[in-house]
């Protein structure tokens, strides 16, 4: 069955477009099924920065742990928590 698709407006600027879409279905106006999976190896997750207050003892043993693999310890504790939180 092939389904009829409806023709995309043109928009005058991206709260235009972002309101449309906001209030229609995209399956209307596009082919799903004929939709490619996309890479986008360039793009960075968005980040945001905290404070965390850790006791100096633990802290030096990260930063010891960290420059025996010679990563900075920022990245080592990004790591641990990233491994941490997909176990669970």
């Amino acid at each position: 069955m092939n389904k009829r698709l409806k023709s995309i407006p043109l928009f005058a600027n991206e709260a235009e477009e972002r309101a449309f879409w906001e209030n229609h279905d995209s399956s209307d106006y596009l082919d799903w099924a004929k939709a490619t999976k996309v890479v986008m190896p360039n793009l960075k997750p968005t980040t945001q920065t905290i404070s965390l207050r850790l006791p100096l003892h633990l802290l030096e043993t990260i930063k010891a742990a960290a420059n025996a693999r010679d990563v900075p310890y920022q990245s080592l504790i990004k790591v641990w928590l990233q491994e941490k939180v997909e176990q669970q």
